[in-house]
């Protein structure tokens, strides 16, 4: 059962990762019905470190793209891949900045069901709103190979709100970068890339914990977290293919809607169960 529990939950975070719907939202829903029987320590380390297989879907699909040592690429291509890779680590240094003093702060205060539901539905709205301004203005950065580097190192500023449990580092970078000017098309492939240093780092960050709380890690332990990684790599193959397809047509709104609906739903149930001792 602990094996089925884990495709449950990695199929959960291979959905919800780069859906702009909050995978940690989902994942604390998710383990109020399906709990892993592990010890607290693991289980915050696994619900980050479980991001490693939906962090490698990215690598595996766009691993052309994202290869500066690709010798097909012409000399102008190789310079452009190089780019790339210093506009993420630019609009990494503010998550790491501010991120690592609050990291335990954040999750003692807020990986709550109110706070994460209220999240959920302030950035609901903000989608909706935004998409309704979006659509008055063209798009000023169509192709990710002009993003501007304080372009970059501005939408690594948005992303540190996403440190706060519910808001989804997904839709809070894509929701700032449109604002900023960019394309759904060119916000959500940088989101995309941004993942990668971010969710290697924090996994990192989450097994050093894990190790200096004193608690090994069985084999048993270990195969659950493989099997739950190996679920959302597979998972996340589809999902970032589907939504690359769904924006070429479609907005936003519908997961602005998505959130609202499920940030209601969280806190009708912390609301039952406060009043039934659940």
């Amino acid at each position: 059962m602990e094996f089925i529990k884990a495709i449950i939950l990695g199929i959960i975070e291979g959905i919800t990762e780069w859906l702009p719907i909050s995978s940690t939202g989902h994942l604390i829903l998710a383990d109020e019905f399906i709990k892993l029987k592990q010890s607290t320590e693991f289980m915050n380390m696994f619900n980050v470190v479980i991001q490693l297989g939906a962090i490698l879907a990215v690598v595996v699909i766009y691993f052309k793209k994202l290869n500066p040592f690709d010798r097909d690429k012409t000399p102008r291509e190789t310079q452009l891949t190089w780019q790339l890779w210093l506009k993420v680590i630019i609009a990494c240094i503010p998550a790491i900045i501010i991120g690592l003093p609050l990291d335990d702060w954040l999750d003692l205060h807020f990986h709550k069901f109110v706070p994460i539901a209220f999240m959920l539905i302030i950035y609901g709205v903000a989608f909706i709103y935004v998409e309704k301004w979006a659509k008055t203005r063209p798009d000023s950065l169509v192709d990710l190979d002009r993003m501007p580097y304080k372009f970059a190192f501005y939408i690594g500023l948005i992303q540190v709100l996403s440190l706060m449990p519910g808001t989804s580092r997904s839709g809070v970078t894509i929701l700032g970068a449109i604002l900023l000017g960019a394309s759904r098309f060119v916000a959500t492939e940088f989101t995309f890339f941004l993942g990668i240093p971010v969710m290697f780092g924090a996994s990192l960050l989450k097994i050093v914990k894990f190790a200096l709380s004193g608690q090994g890690m069985s084999f048993y332990q270990f195969s659950i977290l493989i099997v739950a990684c190996a679920t959302a790599f597979g998972v996340s193959i589809v999902v970032i293919r589907f939504l690359m397809d769904y924006i070429k047509k479609h907005d936003f709104t519908f997961f602005g809607k998505y959130r609202i609906v499920l940030g209601v739903i969280l806190l009708v149930y912390a609301g039952i169960s406060a009043v039934f001792g659940g």
